[in-house]
């Protein structure tokens, strides 16, 4: 069994092996925040200015690219990959969130330092899911795990359209009180700027037109934000130590689509060295590969999504999954999941399952 090895031992061997420089801002990104921003003017310029509904929609398209571009932009420039001045770095965050409805210092607080410090801690972490002893005492995943597996799926992919946003709503309602009463009209402005901004924007452009230039982008970025982040660590085991190597997953797709995607994929790495940039992420993946090959957890993007599809959500211990209404137990990655080593216990398990489900 592969055992549990704490962050400091991997960077610590890195370090060694990666140039310094590598550890540095790389402001030649921030270019990305007005090419963005200049894309999603045009598109919804032209959604305005056409009476063509395929036109509307083609646009849309553009708008919603530029949306979680803008996005995975926010991520690195509020781990301080492109700029470590404060400044410039919460004014450019709150402006790159603002189309995921998201605060720049509420998405500090939660994900640079809860979900980073405690990555898949089954208690700690804010994006990590339930254990079956806990999570089925929630009413809507009791209810939820009673459907048919596939139908299940059906749903969790379904939610991807919104669940980043309703996530980002949540967080700020478990962490506000968390912040000193100095710091917190700052995250109450930054958590009604992106409304007040969007209903302009309604008022603007018409509520015909207001669903091409919002709210279809909007639940495409929010669709294809959430297919990276959903396979980030899902699919991994639970870990008591933040281990990178065993807990989070980095995903490949095409070379041209990661450039799009402006390297979101590596996630491994990123949790390895946060405020590294992207642009050095396939050197630190292949020296990763080079000193623990086979610890690396790297799939397709397709193949993960696959595998999440196919896997229920609730985990029966820190190493495999569980689909309660049947007791059949599926692996983690490092833990057979990879090779497609999908299990059935014995049938005292799945009896107990369907019982935890009828109390």
């Amino acid at each position: 069994m592969t055992e549990e090895q704490h962050l400091r031992e991997y960077t610590k061997a890195l370090k060694a092996k990666l140039p310094r420089y590598f550890f540095e801002p790389v402001p030649a990104r921030l270019v990305y925040l007005p090419t963005f921003l200049a894309l999603f003017g045009l598109c919804a310029w032209g959604i305005v200015a056409t009476p063509h509904v395929w036109l509307k929609l083609l646009l849309s398209f553009g708008i919603g690219y530029s949306f979680i571009g803008l996005g995975f932009l926010a991520h690195e420039i509020l781990h301080g990959a492109v700029t470590k001045h404060p400044i410039v770095r919460s004014v450019a965050g709150t402006i790159a969130f603002i189309p995921l409805l998201v605060g720049a210092r509420l998405w500090r607080k939660w994900h640079n330092v809860e979900h980073h410090g405690h990555t898949q801690h089954p208690h700690d972490d804010p994006d990590a899911m339930g254990a079956l002893e806990t999570a089925i005492q929630k009413p809507f995943v009791k209810w939820m795990f009673r459907q048919v597996p596939a139908l299940r799926s059906f749903f969790l992919f379904f939610s991807f359209t919104f669940w980043f946003s309703l996530h980002a709503h949540l967080m700020l309602r478990r962490f506000l009180p968390e912040f000193k009463p100095g710091e917190r009209p700052v995250v109450i402005f930054q958590a009604v700027l992106p409304v007040l901004v969007w209903l302009s924007a309604l008022f603007w452009a018409g509520s015909f037109n207001f669903l091409f230039v919002f709210v279809l982008p909007w639940l495409m970025a929010n669709f294809i934000a959430m297919s990276f982040i959903a396979t980030n660590h899902l699919l991994n085991p639970i870990t008591e130590t933040n281990d990178p190597l065993l807990n989070s997953l980095t995903v490949r797709n095409p070379r041209w689509l990661e450039w799009l995607t402006l390297g979101f994929g590596y996630h491994i790495e990123h949790h390895v060295f946060p405020v590294l940039s992207p642009k050095y992420a396939h050197v630190v993946a292949q020296k990763i590969k080079e000193l623990w090959p086979e610890r690396y957890n790297e799939l397709p993007h397709w193949k993960a999504l696959f595998y999440l599809w196919k896997t229920p959500r609730l985990y029966r211990d820190h190493r495999n999954l569980i689909e309660p209404t049947t007791g059949q137990v599926f692996g983690t990655l490092g833990f057979g999941l990879e090779d497609g080593k999908f299990r059935r216990p014995k049938p005292a398990h799945r009896k107990l399952g369907k019982k935890r489900l009828r109390d």
